[in-house]
C-alpha cells in the first residue's frame, strides 16, 4: 500500500521576497525605480513651474502647495533663521522618498524601493554628509565637534562618560537610525501585503479545503485594506524622514547643543 503525497503547504513569504533578480545586466528593480522616481519628479516640477503665473494653474498650485508644506511645516520650524537655503534640498528629498515609497502600491511595480536595505542606507549617508557639512561650515570643524560631543554645563567627570556617548549618538548613529526607520516600515508593510495576496491565492487555488476557498476572498479584502493603510504609512514615513533630516540640520546650526 503506497502512501499519498501530502498537499503542498503554504510557505509564508520572507526575506527572499525582497531579493529580486537583475532585470538586465546588473540593473535590479530598485535601481530602475530610483531612476524612474528621479525622472518623474523632474518632469512634475518642470510642468508645475513651466509657466509661472500670479493666478496659478492647477499644476503650479500643486507644486507650490507641496513646496509650501516643506518650507513652512518642516524647514522653518525645524531649522530656524537659515532655513531657506535648505528648502530645495528638503523638497527634493521629500518628493524622492515619497515617490519611491508609493511604488509599493502602484500596479506592475508594487515594490517600495526603500524596503531594500542598501537604498535607505545610501540616502541616509547623503543626509549625513549634508548636515555634517552644514555644521562644519557654520561652526568650523572644532566647533562642530564641540557642540556635537561636548555637553555644556556639566561636570568634567560626567563629560568623560557623556562625550563618547554623544559622539556615537550624534555623529555615527543618526544616519543608521534614520535609514532603519524607513527601511523597517517599508519592509514590514510590503511583507504584509505579499502575505495576504499569496495567502489568498493559496487558499483559492491550491488548498483542498472548501472552507479555505470560501475564506479566500477575505484574505484578498485584507490585502486591499492594508494597501490603503500602507499608502498612509508611506506618506507619513516620507514626512518623518524629511522632518528628522531638517531637525538634524537645525541641531548642527544651533549655537548650543
Amino acid at each position: 500500500m503506497t502512501a499519498t503525497a501530502p498537499a503542498p503547504g503554504f510557505e509564508a513569504p520572507g526575506v527572499d521576497a525582497f531579493q529580486l533578480p537583475p532585470l538586465f545586466g546588473d540593473v535590479t528593480k530598485p535601481v530602475l525605480q530610483l531612476v524612474l522616481a528621479a525622472i518623474i519628479i523632474v518632469v512634475l516640477f518642470r510642468v508645475a513651474t513651466r509657466k509661472m503665473q500670479l493666478v496659478p494653474s492647477k499644476s503650479q498650485f500643486l507644486g507650490e502647495s507641496f513646496h509650501g508644506i516643506v518650507r513652512n511645516s518642516i524647514a522653518r520650524d525645524m531649522i530656524g533663521p537659515e532655513f531657506l537655503k535648505y528648502v530645495p534640498f528638503l523638497t527634493a528629498l521629500f518628493a524622492f522618498v515619497l515617490v519611491n515609497n508609493l511604488f509599493g502600491i502602484i500596479p506592475f511595480l508594487q515594490f517600495p524601493t526603500f524596503s531594500h536595505p542598501g537604498v535607505p542606507y545610501a540616502l541616509a549617508g547623503l543626509v549625513w554628509i549634508v548636515f555634517t557639512v552644514a555644521g562644519i561650515r557654520h561652526h568650523g570643524f572644532g566647533g562642530y565637534m564641540r557642540i556635537s560631543t561636548w555637553p555644556p554645563d556639566v561636570p568634567w567627570w560626567v563629560r568623560i562618560i557623556l562625550t563618547p556617548i554623544e559622539f556615537l549618538s550624534n555623529i555615527i548613529l543618526r544616519p543608521v537610525t534614520l535609514s532603519l526607520r524607513l527601511f523597517g516600515n517599508m519592509f514590514a508593510g510590503h511583507l504584509l501585503l505579499v502575505l495576504f495576496i499569496l495567502g489568498g491565492e493559496y487558499m483559492l487555488v491550491v488548498a483542498d479545503s472548501i472552507l479555505l476557498k470560501i475564506l479566500s476572498p477575505f484574505a484578498f479584502l485584507m490585502g486591499i485594506v492594508f494597501t490603503f493603510f500602507e499608502a498612509f504609512i508611506q506618506v507619513v514615513q516620507a514626512y518623518i524622514f524629511v522632518m528628522l533630516t531638517a531637525s538634524y540640520i537645525g541641531t548642527v546650526l544651533a549655537d548650543d547643543h
